[in-house]
């Protein structure tokens, strides 16, 4: 049989490759972005009293009343929006799938859609499955802050889309109150969709605020905001995400999300309700995750590696040039096979696999693991 990938490029996914090696030689997993601890057991329990509940048919397709009126509260809370549940809050198969419905659904072929890098690894796909264009900014280290003049000359009149991240993965960079006036300023006037992933909202350190399009009524008309309880909860293999976006948009998203998954476990979404209803532990975690990577900086201070400024997020970047001249790929490979830790090249996070000789780890581990992990490390 003869057919012509979409995707050509794609074989390998790194996060998988890299856990695969870390599983391989017995490593420690420093390299996909999941907790190695458990979530609340009362969310736990919760899930066990739910499942006894009648809710082993279907939810409602844009997600259960009861989690999208939390959902709504909690939008409300921190970021003092008011959303409507029933026609602009979403719930799906965690972030990636609702970022994917909402380029399937807005881009048309021809389409370009701005992306920034490094970054999450969906967004080109989910652009080429559809026939968009993928117009790439690369921001510069060691700082990733956005060049609002450079990212202008980015957008034709076939623009369609920006997607931003913030706090990013994997620099942990933070989209301040100005880059979102100046994100304004540039799509004011125009049908110019705004992606925000957002899944790390809650890790902003050293008393910095989350800034989302939602909370700018000039970007909030234009805004798909695409959060995660993986991330909010420790719970990244529940698979529960969900959308933000004023009703004409919603109405679109929904479209593509019926039939693609058309609804999420109903148990999982009944207990993730209930939970939220009795607990805002969530607004803890930016003093969690900031306790563990300054653990894990002090830690790493008597290695080699170089660390870059981590604003939010659980990742942190390290520069590694003092220790080798290796292209980081390489560098990932020898450190889970030779020293056992396994990190992600940060290469890979690029369109064009541009190497600066930076690797990520993630801090969302239990103390000892990174402490053992910086332990190895010294021996570089």
């Amino acid at each position: 049989m003869q057919f012509k990938s979409k995707l050509p490029y794609i074989h390998s996914h790194i996060f998988s490759y890299m856990s695969g090696l870390a599983n391989q030689y017995n490593a420690i997993n420093l390299s996909q972005g999941f907790p190695n601890f458990e979530p609340d057991a009362v969310l736990k329990n919760l899930v066990a009293k739910c499942l006894s509940e009648n809710t082993s048919q279907y939810a409602p397709m844009p997600g259960l009343p009861l989690l999208r009126e939390e959902i709504a509260r909690k939008i409300q809370c921190c970021f003092n929006v008011a959303v409507d549940p029933d026609t602009e809050v979403t719930i799906g198969c965690g972030a990636t799938e609702m970022i994917f419905d909402t380029i399937t659904a807005f881009i048309w072929p021809g389409d370009e859609v701005i992306i920034i890098e490094p970054g999450y690894d969906c967004y080109r796909p989910a652009i080429d499955v559809v026939g968009g264009v993928p117009v790439v900014y690369k921001m510069k280290a060691p700082d990733f802050s956005i060049d609002w003049q450079e990212l202008a000359a980015c957008i034709t009149p076939k623009t369609r889309m920006i997607c931003i991240s913030t706090p990013n993965n994997p620099t942990g960079a933070l989209m301040s109150r100005e880059d979102m006036q100046e994100l304004a300023r540039l799509t004011a006037g125009t049908n110019i969709i705004i992606l925000s992933d957002e899944v790390y909202e809650h890790m902003v350190f050293d008393g910095a605020v989350h800034e989302s399009p939602l909370k700018y009524p000039e970007l909030r008309e234009r805004t798909v905001a695409v959060y995660s309880f993986g991330k909010t909860l420790h719970i990244t293999g529940w698979r529960i995400g969900y959308a933000v976006a004023p009703p004409l948009l919603t109405a679109e998203l929904r479209k593509v999300h019926q039939n693609s998954v058309f609804s999420t476990p109903h148990p999982l979404q009944k207990a993730i309700a209930l939970y939220l209803s009795e607990s805002d532990e969530y607004l803890n975690l930016n003093t969690l995750y900031q306790q563990k990577r300054d653990l894990f900086r002090q830690a790493m201070a008597t290695t080699k590696f170089k660390p870059l400024s981590c604003p939010g997020s659980y990742f942190q970047l390290y520069d590694y040039s003092a220790i080798s001249d290796e292209g980081d790929l390489a560098f990932c490979e020898r450190l889970v096979k030779e020293y056992g830790v396994a990190a992600i090249p940060v290469s890979r996070l690029y369109t064009d696999h541009q190497d600066d000789r930076l690797i990520r780890f993630c801090f969302a581990k239990t103390d000892d693991v990174l402490l053992a992990a910086a332990k190895r490390l010294e021996l570089l």
